[in-house]
C-alpha cells in the first residue's frame, strides 16, 4: 500500500516510513534520486522495494508512475484522488535498478572506508561504471539532470588517479574521474614518525612531553568533510593533552582515509576546532603526515584542556545543526560489514564485490 497526499502544491507518495526530500534533517542513510517530476528516496538500512517520492510535477512524472507504482496508483494521481491505493508495480525490474542506482551513488558518498574498523575502499572506477551502466537502464524515469543528493566531486585538482566525493546532500556537486590505492613509494619519512604516529592514534602517550591531562578517541561528524580524506572508523581520531610550564597543548590526530590522496588542495584540507569555553575556541589545520591527519594547537590562557572538539573542512556540511549521530554512523559501518561478508540481501555492487574479495588482505 501506499499514500499518496497533496499539499501546496506538492504530492508525496509513501509506501511507510522512511525519508523524504522535504524532511528538515535528512539522514545519513537516505538514498536520493532525482526523476521527472521529482524526487525517489530510500534508505540503506530498510529492505523497502518501493521508494518514497516527494513530486512538484505529478502530471509530468506520469509517464513512469505506472511503472514504478502501478497503473491503478499511477490513476489515482492523475485523476487527483489522495488517501491509501494498491501499489503493484508494472515494472519490477526497473524499480529494483532504480533503488540500485540510487544505492551505487549513496555508496560513492557515504560508503564508511575505514583502516581502524576494517572496512576497504570500493573502487571508484567500478563504481562510476556501474552508475553509467544502471542510468542508461532507468532513462525513462531520470531528470535530464539526474541528480542524486550524494554525488561526486574531486579532490584531486590535478591529480586525476585522485577522485573522491562531494559533500552534503543537497549541495550542488559533480562528478569527475578515477581513483587508485596510494603506492608505498607515495610515502616519505621515517619509521619511527610512522610508529610514533600509529601509537597516538590508538591512545598511546610520549614520555617527556609535560603532563597528560587529558587523553581520548572516538569518531568525527561524516557531514563535516569530504570522503576519502579521513578514516571514518569508531576510533579514527584521538588527542592528547599536555600541561608544561602552565602551557596546554592539544595533539589531534585523525587516521587518514584508505584511499586518500597524497596531495590534498588547501581549501580540503581538513582543520580542527577546540573550544575552551562559552566564549574561546582555537582552529588549526590538520596536516597529512605517512597515514594520518595530525596538529599540534597552544590552548590560550590558562586553559588546562578543551571543552568540545570538532573537525571539519571549512564550507562542507549542513548549514542547520544535526543531532549526534553516532549510533548512525556506528549501523552503517555494521551494514557495510554485513554487506561484505555476505549477509546483503540482495547482489553486490561491482565494487562490492571487488571489496569483498581483497577483504582478507585489507
Amino acid at each position: 500500500m501506499i499514500r499518496l497526499d497533496r499539499a501546496d502544491g506538492v504530492l508525496t507518495v509513501v509506501p511507510g516510513d522512511g525519508p523524504l526530500v522535504t524532511d528538515a534533517l535528512a539522514p545519513l542513510d537516505a538514498m536520493v534520486l532525482e526523476v521527472v517530476g521529482g524526487h525517489l528516496s530510500w534508505s540503506i538500512l530498510d529492505d523497502r522495494r518501493l521508494p518514497a517520492a516527494v513530486l512538484d510535477d505529478p502530471e509530468g512524472a506520469l509517464d513512469w508512475l505506472w511503472a514504478v507504482y502501478g497503473e491503478s496508483a499511477a490513476l489515482a494521481v492523475a485523476d487527483g484522488v489522495d488517501g491509501e491505493h494498491a501499489a503493484e508495480p508494472a515494472r519490477p525490474d526497473l524499480v529494483a535498478s532504480l533503488r540500485r542506482l540510487a544505492y551505487a551513488h549513496w555508496a560513492s558518498r557515504w560508503w564508511p572506508a575505514s583502516m581502524v574498523d576494517g572496512i576497504p575502499a570500493l573502487d571508484t572506477s567500478l563504481l562510476d561504471e556501474e552508475i553509467r551502466q544502471l542510468t542508461a537502464i532507468c532513462e525513462m524515469v531520470l531528470a535530464d539532470s539526474e541528480l542524486v543528493g550524494l554525488a561526486p566531486v574531486d579532490l584531486g585538482q590535478g591529480d586525476p588517479s585522485a577522485r573522491q566525493a562531494g559533500s552534503d546532500p543537497g549541495a550542488d556537486q559533480a562528478d569527475s574521474g578515477s581513483a587508485t590505492s596510494r603506492r608505498p613509494d607515495q610515502f616519505r619519512g621515517d619509521s619511527s614518525a610512522r610508529a610514533e604516529d600509529y601509537a597516538l592514534a590508538a591512545g598511546g602517550e610520549r614520555p617527556g612531553d609535560g603532563l597528560i591531562v587529558a587523553h581520548g578517541s572516538g569518531d568525527w561528524d561524516w557531514r563535516r568533510c569530504p570522503p576519502g580524506l579521513l578514516d571514518t572508523g569508531a576510533d579514527a581520531l584521538s588527542w592528547t593533552v599536555t600541561r608544561t610550564s602552565g602551557v596546554s597543548t592539544a595533539r589531534v590526530t585523525v587516521v587518514a582515509a584508505p584511499n586518500c590522496p597524497r596531495h590534498v588542495p588547501e581549501h580540503l584540507r581538513p582543520h580542527v576546532r577546540l573550544e575552551v569555553d562559552n566564549r574561546t575556541a582555537v582552529t588549526a589545520e590538520l596536516q597529512l603526515r605517512m597515514d594520518n591527519w595530525s596538529t599540534e594547537v597552544q590552548l590560550p590562557g590558562s586553559s588546562e584542556t578543551f571543552t568540545a572538539l570538532s573537525i571539519f573542512v571549512p564550507g562542507v556540511g549542513p548549514s542547520i545543526p544535526y543531532p549526534d549521530e553516532s549510533a548512525l554512523r556506528a549501523h552503517i559501518r555494521d551494514f557495510a560489514r554485513g554487506r561484505l561478508t555476505g549477509q546483503a540481501g540482495d547482489h553486490l555492487l561491482a565494487a562490492e564485490s571487488a571489496a569483498a574479495d581483497s577483504d582478507d588482505d585489507f
